[in-house]
């Protein structure tokens, strides 16, 4: 039960008491056959869907810093889905290190559950207009922490910042302009990366799994099978 108060024209509820009757969960509670009847048709749709081969990978795909060809398979799909669900040029995609959640896709069939198994999270595209000094500082964040998978540059390591950056093949330039997608997870500041968070946005509800799946069926009907490979897109300068 609980008592009322009126604030403000607004009506909270503020607790008095609370009783329950705690009950540890273990295998020793009676199973709910009837619940367990009612979910099985879900539970085998869903399996069924998860179990769907969705491609073929030709080589092992690595997660791996400064640079891995797993990281690589991730942000090609960000900059193929970006350009083509937003219409528009993109130079350069980016995900964050940590956002890559197994650290191996094995060569062989890929099925749909691989791809969740990749990226669980609902984390969705979002393209932003960034001035070149602002990228510069992104990227030495990605630096100081020994790199992330980027596609549209090419960038060097060395004392922990970014170094001989090249957009598009050309040098980055501190007053330009460029068009970039990320996660909006880091764009809001995930992952410490806060340059971009008072950024607007360009938002489409595009989930970053849903451009794998795209970029994968893009690739199936180029006639390709999914691959990547180390491209010294990110290196340690020597």
């Amino acid at each position: 039960m609980g008592a009322i108060l009126l604030l403000s024209c607004h009506t909270a509820f503020v607790p008095t008491k609370a009783e329950y009757n705690q009950q540890r969960i273990t295998a020793s509670l009676p199973r709910d056959t009837a619940m367990v009847q009612l979910m099985e048709p879900y539970r085998d749709s869903v399996t069924r869907s998860m179990d769907v081969v969705v491609g073929i990978a030709d080589v092992d795909m690595e997660k791996a810093k400064p640079e891995g060809a797993l990281g690589n398979f991730m942000v090609d799909a960000m900059l193929y889905g970006a350009r083509q669900k937003f219409g528009t040029h993109v130079d350069a995609a980016f995900t964050n290190y940590g956002g890559i959640r197994i650290t191996q896709l094995p060569k062989g069939p890929v099925t749909r559950g691989k791809i969740f198994e990749l990226m669980p999270f609902d984390n969705l595209i979002v393209l932003q207009q960034v001035k070149g000094e602002a990228l510069q500082q992104f990227l030495d964040l990605t630096a100081a922490s020994g790199g992330w998978p980027v596609a549209g540059l090419t960038m060097q390591i060395k004392d922990k910042k970014a170094v001989n950056v090249r957009v598009g093949g050309q040098p980055l330039d501190p007053a330009k302009t460029y068009t970039i997608a990320n996660s909006d997870y880091v764009a809001n500041g995930g992952d410490d990366a806060s340059v971009f968070r008072n950024l607007p946005q360009q938002n489409k509800g595009y989930l970053l799994r849903d451009a794998l799946f795209d970029y994968i069926q893009a690739l199936k009907a180029g006639g390709k099978n999914i691959s990547a490979q180390v491209e010294n897109r990110v290196t340690n300068a020597q």
